[in-house]
């Protein structure tokens, strides 16, 4: 006999409740405690997935020093692609779980189906509860990329999934999506919180137990983190992040959590039509080539993660007409161009309250390093004053509450990324220049300490 049991779970941190309540007490969310009942067998609460554990046979473990384990590092899997590499810490740990997150049509399914086909040295199992096997096979066709180890399988009943993984012994196992699969243990819809603790838990056993890297493809919600519980991200090894405007071709992979490297990394790729293509070098792709200056665009040396790179930023300054002012910001931060507009108006005297600025940041990117304000807030004075600024200048440096220009971080890999691409001055903040060996560079740099030496520098 088996027994029916009710709970209610919390969709947004996946607590478990007794009753229903309209606010979460854990997370505090109001409006997201969904019941759903679970079926718990008396006999046999488990499946014995893996006869090989000693914990399935009764036998439990014991207390270890920790001076007496052996340190023992497994070779990382290589992975055909730089950025894919980058991100991951150097390549795909055996019997690490990947959550792989993204938009829908932001090219998850594509980049993972890329992933299973350039592994040619691997056996793989490519798991589909979302795609036919047809429509599978179209997209590797476009992709234009052949292998005779990987196998497709739509299914999204777990225990006919590790039914199939013992008979075809995979090296490699990509579940695209998390939230179509379903255990026979828990009676309710795919999608719940329960149903992606429950089969997320089945494939990390199975991935620590038989040493096999899992990949598993997952939803977001509106508000742009992973759907499910958040013990889902707790639970996975890595945790990556695809990003980017279906407007443009430009995606980038963010690592938001490492067990085996970096959470500092970033990959980008460009979408066409045969897949996703690897940018090598994105501030040639970020920087748009002008015969004539135009007003209102200042080049920013940032930084992604570890990665140095020169984008195009972009400022639209113009009378209000409609009395109140507007301020929009496109891949910035828009309570941060509020502050830095408000340097501008009470530290160095523009008259910016009664007109509209808009930012936008080139390509469809968005940057959140604080490196980037001084080349906002010369383009912005660039469109006010409908004054270019000169093609061969680019700026990095933060801008405080004073108005003074702020040091930022790995300030020689950003002189060295403008220099490489053949400009010919750079503005930094004058204490960026303690431990900076300025022969090295045969770029210009110039250290200023205050808003006002940058505009008379550049507007006279």
């Amino acid at each position: 006999m088996s027994k029916t049991k009710t709970s209610f779970f919390c969709q947004s941190c996946g607590a478990q409740a007794a009753k229903w309540a309209g606010k979460c007490n854990s997370c505090g969310e109001w409006n997201t405690m969904v019941e759903e009942i679970i079926q718990k067998d008396t006999k046999n609460s488990r499946l014995q997935l893996f006869s090989a554990s000693k914990n399935e046979k009764g036998v439990s473990n014991k207390p270890v020093l920790l001076q007496n384990v052996g340190s023992h590092e497994y070779p990382r899997i290589p992975v055909a692609g730089k950025e894919l590499t980058r991100v991951l810490g150097g390549g795909i740990v055996p019997g690490s779980l990947v959550l792989f997150g993204g938009e829908p049509g932001i090219g998850k399914s594509t980049l993972m189906l890329q992933l299973a086909l350039r592994l040619k040295h691997l056996r793989i199992l490519y798991v589909s509860g979302e795609e036919s096997e047809q429509q599978i096979k179209m997209r590797a066709d476009r992709i234009g990329i052949t292998t005779e180890n990987c196998f497709i399988l739509q299914e999204t009943n777990t225990q006919n999934i590790f039914q199939q993984i013992e008979a075809t012994q995979p090296q490699l196992v990509i579940l695209d999506s998390i939230q179509t699969l379903h255990t026979s243990y828990i009676d309710s819809s795919p999608g719940s919180v329960s149903q992606v603790r429950e089969c997320a838990s089945e494939f990390l056993r199975f991935a620590k137990e038989t040493n096999t890297p899992v990949f598993m493809i997952g939803h977001i919600t509106k508000e742009g983190s992973l759907a499910g519980p958040k013990v889902l991200e707790h639970m996975v090894d890595t945790v990556l992040q695809f990003e980017g405007d279906r407007n443009h071709i430009y995606r980038l992979l963010r690592t938001t959590k490492n067990r085996f490297g970096s959470t500092n990394e970033l990959g980008i790729y460009e979408m066409h039509g045969e897949g996703l293509r690897e940018v090598t070098n994105p501030s040639e792709i970020l920087i748009t080539n002008r015969e004539n200056p135009t007003s209102g665009v200042a080049i920013a040396a940032t930084l992604e993660g570890n990665r140095p790179m020169l984008i195009e930023t972009q400022a639209l300054v113009s009378t209000a007409a409609y009395g109140t002012p507007q301020r929009s910001a496109t891949g910035f931060d828009l309570r941060r161009l509020s502050m830095l507009l408000a340097v501008l108006e009470k530290r160095c005297g523009f008259r910016l309250g009664i007109k509209d600025v808009f930012i936008n940041i080139a390509g469809g990117i968005k940057v959140e390093d604080p490196g980037i304000d001084l080349a906002l807030m010369c383009a912005v004075l660039s469109s006010n004053e409908d004054l270019p600024i000169p093609q061969n200048v680019c700026f990095a440096g933060e801008v405080g509450l004073t108005g003074e220009i702020r040091p930022v971080s790995r300030i020689d890999q950003r002189i060295s990324e403008a220099q490489k691409l053949g400009f010919e001055k750079i503005f930094i903040s004058s204490h960026n220049k303690k431990g900076l060996d300025i022969k090295h560079f045969s770029i210009e740099i110039i250290t200023v300490s205050k808003m006002e030496e940058v505009f008379g520098y550049l507007f006279g």
